[in-house]
């Protein structure tokens, strides 16, 4: 079974950008940046309203990392991309993301 047999490994997250780190470089030159998101919502489940607040973890690399790097801290973003271990031994989870938008 290849990797794209296994499934799809889409992410969108509506969240306000709450911290973020100062740009870096990979030994490569490529440009990445981590972040933390804020997403709270009111939820839907079995017919019960559910309030759902959490932060969550979110790196970008690339061209995504430069417009992260100038998006307004605290602003409200559809953000979009994937979700993989911070790294091979770590069983965390990281938001890898893939584009972004501003939404107010």
């Amino acid at each position: 079974m290849s990797v794209t047999e296994r499934g799809d490994n889409s992410f969108l997250c509506v969240a306000t950008l709450a911290e973020r780190d100062v740009l870096r470089y990979t030994p490569a030159g490529i440009p990445m940046v981590g972040a933390t998101l804020t997403h709270l919502s009111e939820q839907l489940e079995a017919g019960v309203k559910r309030q759902v607040g959490f932060e969550l973890q979110a790196v970008a690399a690339g061209q995504i990392a430069d417009r992260l790097e100038r998006a307004q801290m605290g602003g409200m973003f559809r953000f979009t991309g994937f979700m993989a271990k911070k790294n091979r031994n770590s069983k965390a989870l990281v938001f890898h993301l893939t584009d972004f938008e501003y939404i107010s």
